[in-house]
């Protein structure tokens, strides 16, 4: 269906990946994974035609049908949902006409291939349209309660981002090319696509940093190397990747472990042969001859030689080590993937009850509450875990706890010792005019020990010094969390933490939380994050909340 070939992708001063080949055949999924920056983005624009490799070759038939769903979707500001949906499915009668105006072309050209595949293609988004898999594809997303008359502008970002994957499955592609496609889904929608793509008759090729996504829907994982610039290809599911890589990581580490001791070994030796050898040059030349003494003379020579040919075995044994560091067969001594250090400070004190709400109502005007008469009590170092549909009121009654907006009814109760840190989805807490230092310099006596601090959020070279503004949305939200440990903060509302995080950061901030002793309620839908970390989960469900602990989601 589509092959690439030693394809290469550099820029004047940074090379993405190099010499990448592989394949995707029909019906397959394959998952597209690696850390942010290593160029997954890159290498689906290359495919999709939206940007040339620097070398190498993709294979495709022509006809091929792709359905490219990039990150950012960027809606005509005076188009309705109705006029996109119907731009992309189809209307039958409207349909109809077309085909039949491409049928009589095609009898006049029966030999050409593109007006052979205008013909097959409107016939299938007519079936497509007649058999409702527009109202499936709009229900399964959210959407389908939304006005068709209303401006794709004024959706919501979410919204759009759902919108930008339901044209996309609409247009029936053969090849499915999906950048991050799990973004701004709930868990309903999560299963829902899970469920269509597994259903899906094409290939498939998918960037996510949802493991349980990946888990339930690929059945081979692309991993680009961003040290090597590399990419490995492995059979299975995520979590099958995962045993594979340390496997091999711990195969690597026994590997370098026996070749140091080789080395040393080899040091050794020659450490032995050249003392060896000045010791026998230093008593030759300590070999008094008087007179004709040939004896002496000649056993003087002897033992000059023996040292000459010591330091040349010496000498020998330097250059065969030297070519065995240098060469292929060396074993390169692995490193940890390049992931997040966070280190929360521990809080010295906590209350019991961290926070308590008692009748408490929210939402923006008082005739139309989002959740209605929430009981519900946070108690220290709990994990809770609060999830639910897009739009019911989660990140409002963060905001409400947090005391950005007031209730509609009832009232919050924070517990006396509770320093409350607040990650906001959309990072509104960053002055956007200061940089990563100027964030945090009240923090630190100096700008060497802030610099120091954000290394182990990955901030590196210039970056500390970039305006905030600059920043992609993942380094933000890493400035955020060190911004709260910073601040020594004891209860942490987290709105979506891992929504802009790779696999090996969202694996770092998960261990990272595990060893936080503070109290913790995190909105959020990443299934893998919420078995691993959740001790408690709040279900919107309507307007109230239903709460389960743990041991019952087993």
């Amino acid at each position: 269906m589509l092959t690439v070939h030693h394809l290469s992708k550099s820029y004047e001063l940074q090379t993405l990946f190099e010499n990448v080949s592989f394949s995707l055949n029909p019906g397959e999924r394959v998952g597209l994974v690696g850390v942010n920056g290593c160029g997954k983005t890159t290498l689906l624009r290359i495919l999709a035609s939206d940007e040339t490799a620097s070398s190498g070759t993709v294979s495709r038939d022509p006809r091929l049908r792709i359905g490219y769903l990039p990150q950012g979707f960027t809606p005509e500001q005076n188009t309705t949902l109705g006029e996109v949906i119907g731009a992309a499915a189809g209307e039958a009668r409207a349909l109809e006409d077309e085909l039949a105006a491409a049928a009589l072309v095609l009898t006049q050209n029966p030999q050409d291939a593109a007006c052979q595949a205008a013909y097959d293609d409107l016939l299938r988004r007519i079936q497509a349209a007649e058999s409702g898999r527009t109202a499936e594809v709009l229900a399964g997303l959210g959407l389908d309660a939304i006005d068709p008359d209303q401006l794709v502008s004024t959706l919501s970002g979410g919204q759009q981002t759902r919108l930008s994957l339901g044209l996309v499955l609409l247009s029936e592609p053969q090849l499915l090319l999906l950048d991050e496609p799990t973004n701004h889904l709930d868990i309903a929608m999560l299963e829902w696509l899970e469920e269509w793509l597994n259903g899906y008759p094409g290939a498939a090729l998918v960037v996510s940093h949802d493991r349980t996504f990946l888990d339930r829907t690929v059945s081979r994982i692309l991993d680009m190397d961003a040290r090597y610039h590399s990419l490995r290809e492995y059979a299975g599911n995520y979590s099958d990747y995962v045993e594979q890589r340390q496997a091999e990581i711990d195969q690597q580490w026994a590997e370098y472990k026996d070749q140091q001791v080789e080395i040393r070994r080899m040091k050794q030796d020659i450490a032995r042969a050249k003392a060896q050898a000045a010791d026998t040059e230093r008593k030759a030349s300590s070999i008094r001859i008087g007179g004709p003494d040939y004896k002496m003379k000649g056993f003087k020579s002897y033992q000059q030689g023996i040292a000459k040919k010591v330091a040349k075995k010496a000498k020998s044994r330097e250059k065969k080590l030297e070519r065995y560091i240098e060469s292929d067969e060396r074993v390169e001594k692995p490193q940890n993937e390049w992931q997040m250090k966070l280190e929360f400070s521990q809080p010295e004190h906590q209350s019991r009850v961290v926070l308590r709400t008692e009748g408490l109502s929210v939402g923006y005007a008082a005739d139309k509450p989002l959740l209605c008469d929430l009981t519900l009590e946070l108690r220290a170092r709990r994990r809770v875990v609060l999830t639910g549909p897009n739009g019911s009121g989660k990140t409002t009654l963060l905001r409400t706890i947090s005391g950005e907006i007031p209730p509609l009814a009832g009232e919050v109760h924070l517990g006396s010792s509770v320093r409350l840190g607040y990650l906001t989805q959309d990072q509104s807490g960053l002055d956007m005019n200061k940089t990563p230092v100027e964030t945090l310099q009240d923090y630190f006596t100096n700008e060497t020990d802030v610099r120091r601090f954000l290394s182990y959020y990955l901030f590196t070279g210039d970056e500390p010094l970039k305006p905030n503004a600059l920043l992609s949305f993942g380094q933000r939200t890493r400035l955020m969390l060190a911004l709260l440990v910073a601040q020594g903060c004891n209860c942490l509302l987290l709105d979506e933490p891992v929504n802009h995080l790779d696999i090996p950061s969202r694996s770092q901030f998960e261990q990272a939380l595990n060893q936080f002793e503070g109290a913790v309620l995190a909105v959020v839908h990443d299934r893998y994050f919420i078995e691993r970390f959740a001790e408690e989960v709040w279900w919107v469900e309507g307007q109230g909340i239903r709460r389960e602990l743990s041991t019952d989601l087993r």
